[in-house]
């Protein structure tokens, strides 16, 4: 008779695909530069208070004040992008569905400063942040099966 090991939980583990293996090189690249941003994310709402001038911009918005609603906002989509970071390199359950939301998130906020913005201000910018989160969110879709 065949006795079970404790340890034959962790054979089976290392013998399973890591998904993060199903992120491309240049996702993964973000995935790093993003925890940055997250966690600066959470300075910038802790310490905003005390460093006066600071400059945010993301997807065509921009402050230089941390405490104003813009500041919150785009604090709000550096921590965001903090988490998604997290969980797709920790490989978690979330960690597409999240990361979907994220990158139509970015769209939505892309659009709104490419289209929306330019009535009410004297420029047009087109936003280039759009050719990276178009690929990112068809990557997502195709590897959602797989994950």
């Amino acid at each position: 008779m065949e006795e079970k090991s404790v340890f034959d939980e962790f054979d089976h583990q290392l013998n399973t695909k890591r998904r993060r293996n199903l992120l491309p090189i240049w996702i993964k690249v973000f995935t790093w530069l993003f925890f940055a941003c997250g966690f600066i994310g959470v300075l910038i709402l802790a310490f905003g208070f005390f460093l006066g001038k600071i400059n945010l911009s993301l997807y065509g918005l921009e402050t230089y004040k941390a405490y104003s609603l813009i500041g919150f906002f785009l604090t709000t989509l550096f921590i965001l992008k903090g988490i998604v970071s997290y969980g797709l390199w920790f490989e978690q359950d979330w960690g597409i569905k999240i990361a979907k939301i994220d990158a139509i998130i970015g769209l939505i906020v892309c659009g709104i400063s490419m289209f929306v913005l330019p009535f009410f201000t004297k420029n047009f910018e087109l936003r280039l942040e759009v050719a990276v989160l178009i690929p990112y969110l068809i990557k997502l879709q195709k590897i959602e099966k797989n994950w």
